[in-house]
C-alpha cells in the first residue's frame, strides 16, 4: 500500500479504494499481549497429563487462575504443537479362522454372490452368480432388475437338473440368502 502511494503520490483512502481493502483492517493492530507464563504453565500440564486435550488442560488452567478464555487456551495449544496424536486401532480378527481344504473336486463347493450394475438409462439390474471354489467356474448366472429368494432357488434347481448339486454352499447374510425359502431348498 505504502508502495502505491508513493509511486502515485495518492492518498492512503485512494489507495485503499483501489486496491479495494477496508481502510480500518488496514491500520489494525492487535492488542494481544504475549502471555509467556501461560504457555509455560500449559506446556507443564500438558508433560503431566500427556493424554488430554485442549478442552481438558483448559478446565485445569481454570480452576487455577479463574479467568482464561478457552479459545485463547486453544491458539496457545496449537502455537506450541502440543496437539494429540491420535492412536490408530487395530484390527483384530474375532474368531479363528477355519482354513477351508483346497484339494476338492469340481462341484463340491460353489459361492453364490449378488453383484449389481447401472445401465444407461439409470436403471440398476442385479446379477446373482455361481461360482466353482475347484475350477472357477462359474455354472450359472441370473441376470434381472429384481431378484427375490424365490428366484435363488429356481437358479439352484435349474443347475441341479444340469450340473448336479455342491456339497457346500457358501452365501452371504443377503435378505435373498437368509429366508426361509432358500432354506428349505438346502435342506
Amino acid at each position: 500500500m505504502r508502495w502505491l502511494q508513493g509511486t502515485y503520490d495518492i492518498s492512503q483512502r485512494r489507495a485503499c479504494r483501489l486496491v479495494q481493502v477496508c481502510r480500518p483492517s488496514l491500520c489494525y493492530r492487535h492488542r494481544r499481549v504475549d502471555q509467556p507464563a501461560l504457555k509455560m504453565r500449559l506446556r507443564e500440564l500438558a508433560a503431566a497429563r500427556v493424554r488430554y486435550g485442549y478442552r481438558r488442560l483448559h478446565v485445569r488452567l481454570r480452576r487455577e487462575d479463574g479467568k482464561i478464555n478457552m479459545k485463547r487456551v486453544h491458539r496457545l495449544y496449537k502455537l506450541e504443537g502440543l496437539s494429540l496424536r491420535l492412536k490408530q486401532s487395530q484390527k483384530r480378527v474375532s474368531q479363528l479362522r477355519v482354513v477351508q481344504p483346497t484339494d476338492q473336486p469340481t462341484d463340491e463347493r460353489w459361492s453364490l454372490d449378488f453383484m449389481s450394475d447401472t445401465l444407461g438409462n439409470g436403471r440398476r439390474i442385479r446379477v446373482l452368480t455361481a461360482i466353482d471354489h475347484f475350477s472357477r467356474v462359474s455354472p450359472g448366472i441370473e441376470v434381472d432388475y429384481s431378484l427375490t429368494s424365490q428366484r435363488v432357488v429356481e437358479m439352484l434347481e435349474r443347475l441341479s437338473t444340469t450340473v448336479g448339486r455342491p456339497k457346500v454352499l457358501c452365501v452371504d447374510n443377503g435378505p435373498e440368502f437368509s429366508g426361509r425359502v432358500l432354506d428349505q431348498w438346502a435342506h
